[in-house]
């Protein structure tokens, strides 16, 4: 009962005018920041070893400026869930469409790997800047409680993505070969690998990381090319996203580069604008095994 209470929250929170929703996001910043403190330690350690060179002050500015803008995330999440396909448009902008068009004219889909950088619940929105008769699949892992995985769902798919559980992506690939149909599938790049998928090691923003290598494996394996989004934050409220060219040909590419490519991308875009990556997350909780 209580998911479902909360659910109808979302719901009625989502139909409030952003401007409202960003008081409750200051209140709800002092109440995670201040009183709660919630994953403070997290962030922290994460912000310490990544900018080994920033002193304590820098430090907490980007952590406070991380959490304002975290909170800024859930409450531009929910109004998703009801704003209108023109003011969509009008807050997240992408640019240098022609990057993936290039792709689509000719007859290629297309991977687009991107973190947790910026609102990365908002790049579902592509949707409405790409031609019509083309999939967007946009991975992600179910949630255990059945209804906010659906909640999710539905504000994922508002303006027509298609949530696609990340085991079955493999499966939908191959069913849009055999019908001939082209698709913009979204890899999210910066998830910490389980420990049974250990498999691939680089150092990211200072630190031994393990980094997932299956979109690398996916792009190979189906000849795929491969862009990249950058999400840049203008103002409150407004993104404009950069679309790069990443590979046209993976499977030309030596092991592990093309992983190697979008992972020092993402460092790059986090050491330009750091509050906008998702420092509350335990990014490096494992460690390279011993050699024997």
């Amino acid at each position: 009962m209580g998911s479902w209470i909360l659910y109808g929250l979302v719901w009625l929170v989502g139909l409030l005018p952003l401007w409202v929703l960003y008081l409750f996001s200051d209140l709800l910043y002092f109440l995670l920041y201040d009183v709660a403190r919630y994953r403070r330690k997290v962030v922290r350690q994460n912000l310490e070893r990544s900018f080994p060179e920033k002193n304590l002050a820098e430090l907490v500015r980007i952590e406070r400026r991380f959490y304002r803008h975290f909170c800024d995330i859930f409450v531009e999440t929910c109004r998703m869930w009801h704003m209108s396909a023109k003011e969509m448009r009008r807050r997240c902008v992408f640019l240098n469409n022609e990057v993936i068009q290039k792709y689509f004219d000719a007859g290629r889909s297309v991977i687009v790997v991107l973190g947790h950088y910026g609102n990365w619940e908002w790049m579902a929105s592509y949707t409405l800047w790409m031609p019509k008769g083309i999939d967007f699949y946009t991975l992600y892992k179910p949630l255990n409680n059945s209804v906010f995985d659906t909640l999710m769902y539905k504000i994922r798919s508002r303006f027509g993505a298609m949530p696609i559980p990340k085991n079955d992506i493999l499966r939908k690939i191959v069913e849009c070969r055999r019908e001939g149909r082209l698709f913009f599938a979204a890899f999210i790049g910066d998830q910490t690998p389980s420990r049974r998928n250990l498999n691939f090691w680089m150092e990211f923003l200072h630190q031994d990381t393990p980094v997932l290598i299956g979109t690398e494996k996916i792009a190979c394996k189906f000849d795929l090319p491969v862009v990249s989004l950058r999400m840049r934050r203008v103002r409150r409220g407004y993104y404009e996203v950069d679309i790069k060219d990443l590979s046209a040909s993976p499977k030309d590419l030596p092991h592990g580069e093309l992983t190697r490519m979008h992972t020092q991308m993402l460092e790059r875009y986090i050491r330009e604008e750091p509050e906008l990556w998702l420092w509350s997350h335990r990014r490096w909780k494992h460690r390279r095994p011993e050699k024997s």
